[in-house]
């Protein structure tokens, strides 16, 4: 952080404040440099801000904004622009906000502009809720206030100062990465965790650093993100396991529409194997299966268990998987282990189904581009022999996109 970095305090003054007042002074008192910008869609600040969207607004229309859903997006979408400004050009090293369920909405989304690294702290009184759509797939980090924010009081004061504390501590972060590596994004889940691990260390071996994401909806668009940012060299999708919870609502839907074919950016190489397409992953146990799964194979798990996928569903996920990696076929090679997808979908294993995984095999031949090479090896995805050979295609491919 340099001397002419700040903390961005962004917020609806016009109704929190004195909180975000209180933030400023905690800040400062700590030694770092602050930026106010009200977003608030009622009232001007009631104490100066470096930035008053409400006021700029006004000014514009001459009279007080009406339609309050289209003053918050039209604040927002200024915020947005605005608060990327500030930091690619220095202004700001980090940014922090407190509020209820209309702040954290508008204050969230504009912290999202930022890049993975920029601290971004949210004091709110809903983060007890369910956050997926408030953080997606950001480091957004949410600090529940428990009381509600009406003022500034013994409690909350407390909570407030302590989230001053957390983005000065982040914003004066000095840890670096010792050595620069090519980096390998690697897609995992439970049922495959030997295979994921394995193929970490084998790849890290080989002089790479291994980015791990969980295949959990959220997880899998995080690395098309930053693949599209050009993080990597490389993406080794071993878990595709987000298709089948997607189709059936699983624990792990929730993956966004770049998955497996982000839009823009650098062509990276990518390694695409079936983990997981053997099941659906659903919140339930042995003592309370849905009427509808009853006459499916079960692999019972923890408070999840896993359904095997019919011939039907397998096939549609097959098709699908080919129409998204046809998208961009150049640099992508798939890998399929014959023996089986998971722990569970292996000899023995309570779902294996070998007649259903060649059906998958033969809709993805079918549908796939004849320019994109399918090697089948006589293995499960948790042999290490699997890893070995994943591996080893993984720096082929990094190895011939060498210029």
């Amino acid at each position: 952080m340099s001397n002419t970095d700040a903390i961005a305090i962004v917020g609806t003054f016009d109704s929190k404040g004195p909180e975000h007042l209180f933030l400023k002074k905690n800040i400062e008192k700590r030694g770092l440099r602050t930026l106010t910008f009200n977003v608030g869609t009622k009232d001007p600040s009631p104490f100066p801000a470096d930035v008053d969207l409400f006021l700029e607004l006004k000014k514009e229309t001459n009279k007080t904004p009406h339609s309050r859903d289209k003053v918050i997006q039209t604040i927002l979408l200024r915020a947005q622009r605005l608060i990327k400004e500030f930091y690619d050009n220095g202004r700001i090293c980090g940014v922090i906000s407190a509020g209820g369920g209309t702040g954290t909405h508008l204050c969230t989304s504009i912290m999202r502009v930022l890049p993975l690294g920029v601290p971004k702290v949210m004091v709110s009184t809903v983060a007890s809720r369910n956050m997926a759509d408030i953080v997606g797939t950001k480091d957004v980090t949410m600090m529940h206030s428990v009381v509600d924010l009406l003022g500034v009081n013994s409690i909350s004061g407390g909570i407030l100062d302590r989230a001053a504390g957390a983005i000065c501590g982040m914003a004066q972060s000095q840890w670096k990465t010792k050595t620069e590596k090519k980096r390998i994004a690697l897609t995992m889940f439970g049922f495959i965790t030997k295979a994921a691990e394995a193929i970490k260390q084998l790849l890290e071996d080989m002089g790479y650093e291994v980015i791990a994401f969980h295949a959990n909806g959220t997880g899998g668009t995080a690395m098309e993100e930053l693949a599209t940012a050009d993080y990597f060299d490389g993406i080794l999708d071993l878990a595709t396991h987000e298709l089948a919870d997607e189709l059936k609502n699983g624990y792990c839907a929730g993956m966004g529409p770049v998955r497996l074919m982000p839009s823009e950016g650098p062509n990276i190489p990518r390694l695409v194997v079936p983990g997981g397409l053997d099941c659906a992953v659903l919140e339930f146990t042995r003592n309370n299966i849905p009427e509808e799964f009853r006459d499916r194979k079960i692999f019972f798990y923890d408070f999840r268990s896993a359904i095997r996928l019919t011939t039907e569903e397998t096939q549609f996920l097959a098709a699908q998987l080919a129409e998204k990696l046809n998208y961009n076929p150049s640099q992508i090679k798939v890998l399929v282990p014959s023996l089986g997808w998971s722990e569970a979908d292996q000899k023995g294993g309570a779902l294996h189904d070998p007649a259903i995984n060649k059906a998958f095999m033969r809709k993805l031949k079918e549908r796939l581009n004849p320019q994109i090479e399918i090697k089948e090896v006589d293995l499960h995805i948790n042999d290490p022999a699997f890893a070995k050979i994943a591996s080893e295609i993984m720096d082929e491919m990094i190895d011939g996109d060498r210029p």
